[in-house]
């Protein structure tokens, strides 16, 4: 591609509905982001929190700007990172906002740890990061945020829960 052709017009790409099809054949991990501090509580389902760099310990979520977390994590400067055990589905499917459950009441039905910044960690997650926004970069309808890792919370290894083709499952060694 020349230097001329990147400033052109940008080129049709697939529909909407090909692309969302096609991504149902990635197997995410699911986690669970919280933010918020005090009763001002909310959080939601990724599947895109990955490890970005080492040292210094950062990790990378992928959050729409409409979410109704999205203006906490901005105004708080913090969250969690809780991956989650097979047995976690019920904590993923309140996070998602199954039958219409929002901000704090997505908490109710699970023990929690307040962390160092403030954020929430699920106690028996398999392994939750306390984290501090460093970036936020928005992109198309998304931030992508930059994470810096406070603390880390480890349990017993667990099944993990995963999504694929619409739907959550166990993974099995």
């Amino acid at each position: 591609m020349s230097a001329s052709s990147a400033t052109a017009a940008p080129l049709a790409g697939p529909a909407k509905a090909e692309f969302l099809g096609a991504m149902r054949h990635f197997v995410g991990s699911v986690s669970v982001i919280t933010v918020g501090a005090g009763d001002d509580l909310s959080g939601l389902v990724v599947t895109s929190a990955v490890s970005l760099s080492a040292e210094p310990p950062q990790v990378l979520i992928c959050v729409n700007r409409g979410a109704s977390s999205w203006p906490l994590l901005k105004r708080y400067g913090h969250f969690g990172v809780n991956a989650l055990a097979a047995r976690h589905q019920p904590i993923a499917e309140r996070f998602s906002g199954f039958g219409g459950i929002k901000g704090a009441a997505r908490y109710d039905g699970a023990e929690w740890i307040t962390a160092e910044t403030g954020a929430r960690l699920l106690a028996d997650a398999p392994v939750a990061l306390d984290c501090r926004v460093e970036e936020m970069i928005d992109r198309a309808s998304h931030s992508i945020v930059i994470g810096r890792v406070q603390a880390i919370h480890v349990t017993q290894e667990q099944e993990a829960l995963v999504y694929w083709h619409g739907a959550y499952r166990g993974l099995r060694d």
